[in-house]
Parts: structure tokens; sequence; C-alpha cells
């Protein structure tokens, strides 16, 4: 994140801010939490918000140049957010920055995580990572998880036919929860 756009001096485009409406609007969908087992807790919401924003990052790498630099855009909006959400919760000014520090460092764990599980034939280590990562706090059941997996494969598949035009305007979807 340049300095300038933490200290809330660059200006985004809407596009960037209705595209990191989207992620937060499904990882608020219900089922994750009901019917998935995800924690509704400040750490499950958060990565649920990671694992889309990932779904969204990872369509942008192929988009060069361009998607490189809406997926920092929208990295430093989603942080910019993390960091206010931290101080209306009453952190102290001084913890912020070590925690957003900290929630950005395991942000890019995830990614590795999730890339590495992808690249998997077998689906094993991707279900490894999202039970150490998404569940931290849980114990989903095996339906639960493998669904959860079969749900972010799906999503990479389906971002396929988001254009970068889609991406540039935040009018992306994503696919409702698993169902039961």
């Amino acid at each position: 994140m340049g300095i300038l756009a933490f200290l809330g001096f660059k200006k985004y485009d809407d596009a960037v801010y209705r595209l990191y409406g989207e992620i937060v609007a499904q990882a608020r969908v219900e089922d994750f939490y009901t019917v998935h087992g995800v924690a509704d807790t400040v750490n499950g919401r958060f990565d649920l918000i990671a694992l889309h924003a990932y779904i969204v990052m990872r369509r942008l790498k192929d988009f060069g140049e361009e998607g490189s630099q809406l997926s920092q855009d929208l990295f430093d909006v989603m942080f910019a957010d993390m960091d206010k959400n931290i101080r209306e919760m009453g952190v102290g000014d001084l913890s912020v920055g070590k925690k957003i520090k900290a929630l950005a460092k395991s942000f890019y764990g995830r990614i590795k995580a999730y890339d590495d599980g992808i690249a998997e034939t077998d689906g094993a280590n991707l279900t490894a990572s999202l039970k150490r990562n998404l569940y931290c706090d849980q114990e989903p059941t095996n339906e639960q998880i493998n669904k959860i997996a079969d749900y972010v494969i799906q999503e990479i598949e389906l971002s396929q036919n988001w254009n970068i035009d889609d991406l540039k305007n935040g009018s992306v979807s994503f696919s409702p929860a698993p169902g039961k």
C-alpha cells in the first residue's frame, strides 16, 4: 500500500469500491456461517472477505498491468476498510498499524496457501488450507469443508467469464453460497 493511499490521499475510482462491496456482500451471506460453520466473528468475516478477494485478485492476474493496478487498488481499499473497522472497534491508534500489518501478512499467506491448494489435483491441499484458515477457530465437518472447497473451485472457474471491463466497473457477481 502506498503511503498516500494509507494516509487517505489517493482517490480511487468508484468502481473499486463497488468491487470491494461485492466481495463484502458475498462474505456476509448468512449460509456461510449458519450452514457451513464459518465462525461469525471478526476473524471469520475477515477470512471470508479474504477468500472472495482472493478469487477476484486471482482473475485480475490474467489482465496484465491493468489487472495488477486494479488488484493493488482493491487491496488498498480493503485494508483501508480493515483499518477503519479496527479503529471503530476501539483499538488504540498505536496498535492499529501492527494489527493491519499482521492482517496483510496473513492475507498474503492465504493467497499462497489457496494457490498451492488449487494447484493440487486431488484438492486435499485446498481443503487443508481452508480448514487451517477459514475454519481456524472451528471444527467443520468433512461435508462443510468439501462444499466450501468445491465452491471456491467453482467460483474460480466462473470468474473466467469476468472481463476486465466488468472488473473495472465493479460489476461482478458470485454464486449463492453452497446449499445444504
